[in-house]
């Protein structure tokens, strides 16, 4: 591990293979190209410092390059200890000057030290994934609020921080959740999260879901993404909800929906995808078939009551990477993934570039939305315009040479009207 006062990488040599990645990213993330394209020219951050805290990834590495060619003063600091990909990291260092402080295997002092130096680069714009750095200024840098313009928040848990602090009114600037646009979860979360989290858990264990009963707790579009791939697999697909309409939605699909209780004595596999605590507790995994295997792919490590278990555990033994056997005091072992943080990037590599384009499309036009708009927009969480979502979705249907049709005049002046077609 390399520690200098501009960074904190593991290693500076694996830059080149880095590099290889995030160009081989670039390739298919076409509409951040073209938003890059306009921000080199326009120069919308010029000068602004701008601290995030995303998964260090090849796809994140596109975001804060084009955040830096747009004039923006950027670092990056990793949003899991698990997560970041180290060759990345090494790359944004040396080819592109951009400081990271992360790397994988990091322990929770590292990186709550990571946190504080995205706090020590007195961030005038906040890129977030899980609301780490705006919950720290709130909190403990509250002398950082008066020059923080806003923030954009990519991930579901770090918007349910937000309109709790919007509730409660101790949200101190605008925030704009990435997360609720449709190009954001209609997409990466049903179609990257429903892949990726498949793909984790393929790579942590090389078993076959074909047979399997196969328990999603959580049927948001995460959720619905992962059944559908698991499904499609072969599985056996068992659905968890405390949600009326989700859990209704689920058994409209074709799925068994239970409780987690009766879900416990008969699942093979679960994965928790919520954004809740303890939504796979100790109680449940005690129940749980001999070799039964848990995973998360919910943000924050939270969802899957690792540290529970621990205290009804005889011996934890590690089986290959990214795959934990729990032998219980009641004679029967649980396999834990990826330690219970998220499945789909430290057991794999988190969602294609593809997906990612849209997402940190969003990320980088959220950004310039705030940014613009300084001194306009109330202490409030925001959603981008439905305006900018067609925008992203015609870029990308155009990158993919896919035609739109268009209305007729005809048919455009019928559905604008409210007399035409009735029977006077």
């Amino acid at each position: 591990m390399i520690t200098l006062e501009k960074y904190d990488i593991k290693d500076i040599n694996l830059a080149q293979q880095g590099k290889n990645n995030i160009e081989w990213a670039y390739k298919d993330m076409p509409v951040l190209a073209q938003i890059r394209e306009r921000y080199r020219k326009e120069q919308p951050f010029k000068g602004i410092r701008v601290s995030s805290c995303v998964h260090v990834t090849k796809e994140t590495a596109n975001l804060v390059i084009t955040m830096k060619e747009g004039g923006a003063d950027t670092i990056l600091v990793a949003s899991n200890p698990l997560s970041t990909q180290d060759d990345v990291a090494a790359a944004l260092v040396k080819y592109w000057n951009i400081p990271v402080y992360g790397y994988s295997g990091e322990d929770k002092e590292t990186y709550k030290k990571h946190i504080q130096a995205a706090l020590n680069h007195k961030p005038q714009f906040i890129i977030d994934d899980g609301c780490d750095i705006v919950a720290a200024i709130h909190s403990s840098r509250q002398d950082l609020i008066p020059d923080v313009i806003g923030s954009c928040e990519e991930t579901t848990t770090g918007i349910i921080r937000l309109q709790a602090m919007e509730k409660s009114g101790e949200l101190r600037f605008p925030a704009l959740g990435v997360n609720s646009s449709m190009t954001k979860f209609m997409y990466d979360n049903r179609y990257g999260t429903g892949q990726s989290a498949i793909d984790g858990i393929i790579r942590a264990t090389n078993i076959l879901l074909a047979g399997k009963t196969f328990v999603v707790c959580g049927y948001g579009w995460c959720g619905k993404g992962v059944a559908m791939r698991a499904k499609g697999l072969g599985a056996n697909v068992v659905v968890v909800e405390v949600d009326p309409l989700k859990a209704l939605e689920a058994a409209m699909e074709g799925y068994r929906v239970m409780k987690i209780a009766d879900a416990a004595k008969i699942g093979d596999i679960f994965i928790s995808i919520t954004g809740d605590i303890n939504v796979v507790d100790v109680k449940h995994m005690l129940s749980m078939k001999d070799g039964a295997i848990v995973c998360n792919a919910g943000h924050f490590d939270v969802e899957v009551n690792v540290n529970g278990l621990r205290k009804e555990t005889v011996e934890i033994r590690k089986i290959r990477p990214f795959l934990d056997e729990y032998k219980l005091n009641n004679g029967k072992s649980v396999l834990i993934l990826a330690e219970g943080r998220l499945v789909n990037l430290v057991a794999a590599e988190g969602h294609p570039a593809s997906v990612m384009d849209m997402s940190f499309a969003n990320q980088a036009l959220g950004a310039e939305f705030i940014i613009k708009n300084k001194g306009r927009l109330e202490n409030k969480l925001y959603t981008l315009p439905k305006s900018t979502d067609y925008e992203i979705a015609a870029l990308k249907l155009k990158s993919m040479g896919i035609e739109l049709d268009s209305l007729t005049e005809e048919q455009y002046n019928y559905l604008n009207s409210w007399n035409a077609g009735t029977s006077t």
